[in-house]
């Protein structure tokens, strides 16, 4: 993997443990797990985000709620097929991680990603005016594989995001937000679910700075 295949896709969080591990699955005798992290905003909001670690890079049977944790790695999606649609399915691959005493003088949350827009921007207005705009985001990954990350811009960047094309290269700065959603399932029953998705504080075109 070259060096810039290395930086476009790099996570940084630090927050404290609130699950167990839980098995994944495994690939060339590598067991990975599941763990969440609930990390803080500059608001009184929380957000959990899901990581993948494997067993080589910690002791899973050990109880790791309630610790600070700093993890660093790339944000991964992939799809996984229920209901009979395809769902994508996020967490942060973790490719380092250590307990750290407090929270204290840490940026809690970032995320930088450097990809290609592949599919129309959704740009909308709120009933108050605040503009917003969703994107999707593929990051390349080696051997021709993609992560796709949705995204979303507030203001002035939703209103450039909605002006960009398919194809169009950009580099996004921001942290990484969850949000609860309720789904009706085909039986009538409500399910509660968790979206994962960038919030994008800076955006940035073919290198030109636009924020």
């Amino acid at each position: 993997m070259t060096e810039k295949e290395n930086d476009n896709n790099q996570v940084e969080v630090v927050g404290t443990v609130i699950s167990g591990f839980e098995f994944s699955h495994e690939i060339f005798g590598e067991s990975f797990y599941m763990v969440k992290l609930l990390v803080n905003r500059l608001s009184e909001v929380t957000d959990e985000i899901p990581l993948m670690v494997s067993e080589r890079l910690v002791d899973v049977t050990e109880d790791y709620q309630g610790k600070y944790v700093r993890a660093a790695g790339q944000f991964r999606s992939y799809n996984k097929h229920e209901e009979n649609q395809n769902h994508l399915v996020l967490s942060v691959f973790v490719k380092d991680i250590e307990i750290v005493e407090n929270l204290e003088n840490r940026k809690l949350n970032q995320i930088m990603l450097d990809g290609y827009i592949c599919k129309r921007p959704i740009y909308r207005m709120k009933p108050l005016g605040r503009e917003i705009c969703d994107l999707l985001i593929a990051v390349n990954q080696s051997y021709g594989k993609s992560d796709y990350i949705p995204c979303i811009c507030w203001g002035r960047n939703a209103r450039f995001a909605g002006s960009l094309e398919v194809g169009e290269r950009i580099q996004i700065l921001g942290r990484i937000q969850s949000r609860e959603y309720q789904k009706r399932t085909s039986e009538g029953n409500v399910l509660h679910k968790t979206a994962y998705e960038v919030s994008v504080n800076k955006l940035e075109l073919e290198k030109n700075e636009i924020m």
